[in-house]
């Protein structure tokens, strides 16, 4: 969430914002409609104030008079303490309107862009950071992973299709071992570089999931359940990131606690409501789906490192298995809404002959933390400051199973295994 302070004083350069994120004229007309009402609310204030002041004279008047037996005197200074009191009443009354109104635009507004963030609509205007790697070459045409496994029985989507409907699969044997096998991997690494490991709740309240951002915005992405929790709506997380960020919501830690670093397997479960026609076979984009998230907690001064770091070792992971990929740097237009700088890593799939995105790795500055009340106390002044949120997949294991498949793929249709998850397999060297 924005600074309310920041967007009144600043309103141009929200504008601006939304402008580069190519965001639509409806979140234009919000920020008029929450300028408006930041405004409105001020003179509420002010007004109320002024009047609590002029009854608080008046009533002091009241008493002397009274005790004095003016009975005749003091009855229009009563009614007028009355009519003001009155005054005050609708005022508040509308003051908690203004404010739930203002509220409720607040966390529809994005996040504002890193001065690194390049201008573009989609996609395509992503900026090249790196490569690495060499691209596989083959004697044969390679398959997708998904052809691959139904001919050999370990995936099977119409057994998926039949228990729980399309955007599910199967996995069978070899594959299911190996995904497993991934989500060992990635927690190791992610001990092994320092990060604390994470057993979450998979079903969230609404406030866990505003707090992060994915509502009110996203709703129509997410699996919302019949059941509440904790009094609220309750939901599958669409990632960890969610029950993790939000761990220590409402709190204000020491800051020789930061940076704090987690790490969490958990499914994931997304509607993909947007997402008609796009990716329908295979693994790609399923509603169901594994992911280990690696999530930290900074002090501003520490976040940008942080972010780096982070970046790295998701990166790390994907040289220790041999996968080729590059990194790019979102465009305004193609960034998350709560993001203010991410990197995608972009993994190439042989089968699909492109680069598909495997992980995110992204800033978010105050924005989260804004929402969810996550401070931390400087040792310097001892005065709460707000943390700053970092994440990123390390990585997605399912994405992560289909490059394996299709990169390490032989002739005869079988799957060599990278040698760091051979360990992970009890020795075994091929599917």
């Amino acid at each position: 969430m924005l600074n309310r302070k920041l967007i009144h004083e600043q309103p141009d350069l929200i504008r601006s914002n939304l402008n580069k994120r190519h965001a639509s004229e409806g979140m234009q007309h919000d920020l008029n409609l929450l300028l408006a009402a930041i405004d409105r609310r001020r003179e509420l204030l002010l007004e109320t104030e002024e009047l609590r002041a002029q009854r608080n004279q008046l009533s002091r008047q009241v008493g002397p008079l009274m005790k004095a037996g003016k009975h005749e005197e003091a009855a229009p200074i009563r009614t007028q303490v009355k009519a003001i009191g009155d005054r005050i009443s609708l005022l508040s009354s509308e003051l908690n309107h203004i404010e739930e109104k203002e509220h409720s635009l607040l966390l529809s507004m994005p996040n504002l862009l890193d001065e690194r963030v390049p201008d573009g609509k989609d996609e395509d205007s992503n900026v090249l950071i790196a490569e690495w790697g060499t691209l596989p070459e083959f004697d044969f045409e390679p398959k997708e992973h998904h052809i691959l496994g139904s001919e050999r029985g370990l995936y099977d989507a119409e057994r998926a299709a039949k228990i729980a409907g399309t955007r599910f699969s199967v996995l069978k044997g070899g594959f299911a071992r190996l995904e497993r096998a991934i989500i060992s991997f990635f927690l190791d690494e992610a001990l092994a570089a320092g990060y604390e490991e994470l057993v979450v709740p998979y079903i969230v309240n609404r406030s866990t999931m505003t707090g992060t951002g994915q509502l009110p915005k996203f709703e129509e992405d997410l699996f919302k359940l019949t059941s509440e929790v904790g009094g609220e709506d309750a939901f599958l997380i669409p990632t960890a990131e969610v029950p993790v960020t939000n761990l220590h919501a409402d709190e204000i830690l020491k800051e020789s606690m930061l940076p704090l670093c987690y790490a969490a397997f958990t499914p994931c479960f997304r509607a993909e409501a947007g997402s008609y026609g796009k990716d329908t076979h295979g693994l790609i984009r399923q509603h169901q789906f594994h992911k280990v998230e690696l999530v930290k907690i900074t002090t501003p001064e520490q976040a940008e490192e942080a972010h780096e770091s982070l970046t790295a070792h998701a990166r790390s992971l994907l040289e220790k298995l041999g996968l080729s990929y590059r990194v790019v740097r979102l465009c305004g237009g193609d960034i998350g809404f709560s993001a203010s700088h991410c990197y995608d890593l972009e993994v190439w799939l042989p089968g699909q002959g492109k680069y598909r995105e495997i992980s995110s790795c992204s800033n978010f500055g105050e924005f989260q933390a804004r929402r969810m009340k996550l401070r931390y106390r400087p040792e310097d002044t001892g005065k709460p400051k707000i943390c700053h949120t970092i994440n990123g997949s390390g990585l997605a294991v399912g994405r992560t199973l289909v490059a394996i498949v299709e990169n390490y793929q032989t002739a005869d249709g079988k799957v060599k295994i990278p040698a760091v998850l051979q360990p992970y397999m009890g020795g075994q060297s091929e599917i």
